[in-house]
């Protein structure tokens, strides 16, 4: 089969690598969709790409793509037909632990005490035709939905309603969402869905045009106006109930701080980079919380896909650019530009 290998400084190959067969308690996936994810930046930009994703058991670099979506098409011996049956549409919860710990055992493998893989990153992800992964990792993509959208889900789009959940967004709260790309556009969509108040900012005008077509009220572009007062001015001086950083940048996470009210509260989702707060103007003596959101649960994962279908949410409107595998250079070097909407490979 083929799959894409990050070399790092914006560069990548499409390889040749066996097909995978599956272990005991393992499965192997037809892939039907694999999302692009900011993450894989990370990877594609600097030097030793390749190097920094490491190298699995075998000695091969790793193959990327960490939002898998796509269909059973061969069963380990030890695995049940109430896990995995050929045949079975599936997404994946890309992070696998030990399985015994406290975490894992809740769901939350990422946090395994005793290591964990992350399908794309230290085991072979998605970016290929077929992908090999623990049973145990599976969750269900039901008729209703297609392929793209479970690949959203498995990461992006999951990753915003963990951090909604996370804050306990409720009707009629304001929210600022800083950062409109997959993951903010998510957050947009869902919050939208569950009667919030969006205002939504970036610095990107294709992309706050999109933000006002997922439902945002307000759109702001934080390098013409203060977005600290803007907001403040957009809610009668207090501030926002809640914010929502999802792009990393140390001025967006210090303005999500510093324009919510006070008892607000405000989450990092961005991964990597710093932020310097003031400790107390910014957050002690406003009573603000900060919290920090990690993408998800496997049954979180379950549970937006749940919501997805319940609220007739139009995922697949993310996507504004569709690939095949063999597109993929020309594919990481458009996204790597963060002016687009999200990407997909369809194989």
């Amino acid at each position: 089969m083929r799959g894409v290998v990050f070399l790092g400084e914006r560069e990548l190959e499409i390889r040749d690598f066996p097909d995978p067969s599956p272990g005991p308690e393992e499965v192997v996936l037809e892939i039907r969709a694999s999302g692009m994810c900011g993450s894989d930046l990370k990877f594609y930009r600097p030097r030793g790409g390749a190097a920094a994703l490491g190298l699995v058991s075998d000695g091969s670099p790793v193959i990327a793509g960490h939002e898998p979506c796509g269909v059973v098409v061969e069963v380990g011996s030890d695995v049940s037909s109430k896990t995995a049956q050929v045949g079975r549409r599936v997404m994946v919860h890309h992070y696998l632990g030990c399985g015994d710990c406290t975490h894992c055992l809740s769901g939350w493998s990422q946090l395994c005490l005793h290591g964990v893989t992350v399908y794309g990153v230290t085991g072979h992800g998605s970016h290929a035709q077929y992908m090999k992964v623990a049973a145990s990792t599976l969750v269900s993509l039901p008729e209703e939905l297609s392929f793209s959208t479970g690949a959203a889900i498995s990461c992006g789009t999951g990753t915003a309603f963990g951090a909604l959940r996370r804050i306990d967004l409720c009707s009629d709260d304001t929210i600022a969402i800083f950062g409109q790309g997959p993951v903010g556009l998510s957050a947009t969509q869902i919050a939208t869905a569950m009667n919030a108040r969006v205002i939504a900012l970036d610095i990107s005008p294709e992309r706050l045009a999109r933000a006002e077509e997922f439902g945002a009220e307000e759109i702001l572009d934080p390098s013409q106006d203060d977005a600290v007062q803007a907001i403040r001015d957009l809610t009668r001086g207090e501030g926002a109930d809640l914010a929502l950083d999802c792009s990393s940048a140390p001025a967006a996470r210090l303005a999500s701080v510093q324009c919510v009210k006070t008892w607000g509260k405000a989450c990092f989702v961005g991964e990597g980079g710093e932020v310097t707060l003031d400790v107390s103007r910014d957050m002690l003596r406003r009573q603000v919380t900060v919290v920090g959101s990690w993408t998800f649960s496997l049954q979180g994962q379950a549970d937006c896909t749940e919501f997805i279908i319940d609220h007739k949410l139009d995922v697949d409107h993310l996507f504004t650019h569709r690939f095949r595998l063999e597109e993929a250079a020309d594919a990481y070097r458009l996204f790597d530009t963060q002016t687009t909407g999200k990407g997909v490979f369809e194989l």
